[in-house]
């Protein structure tokens, strides 16, 4: 099956809101930190963050079920790694965590697994 463009870009936009979604609730959890859980979910409650949080997750279901329709799980569900790639990098540049060299080394061989899953379904 061969994998038209608007599914491409739609699985791109899936990992992308998932991968931003994350960097929120991150962005949120950060808020919470140190405090008493009852106050935690009080500041949790408070935070836009969070809600555009949920929002992307919840508009990334909605296209998920959509491409879904479209192409077979097997040929989208390791655009689902993508996001293991991403985030990591992403919370390294924006909270300043530490991306050890063996994370690369990790992160080129997901890269290389959806790259080749992506081929065989072409065949």
């Amino acid at each position: 099956m061969n994998l038209a463009f608007s599914n491409l870009i739609g699985l791109t936009c899936f990992t992308s809101m998932l991968a931003v979604g994350q960097l929120l609730f991150k962005k949120s959890g950060l808020a919470m930190r140190g405090l008493p859980f009852s106050h935690g979910l009080m500041t949790l409650a408070q935070l836009p963050a969070f809600y555009a949080a949920l929002c992307l997750y919840g508009l990334s279901t909605i296209l998920w079920v959509w491409l879904l329709s479209r192409i077979t799980l097997m040929q989208a569900y390791p655009w689902v790694s993508a996001g293991v790639v991403i985030v990591p990098l992403l919370s390294g540049l924006i909270f300043g965590e530490k991306v050890n060299p063996a994370y690369w080394a990790g992160a080129a061989l997901i890269i290389a697994g959806i790259a080749v899953t992506q081929y065989a379904m072409q065949g």
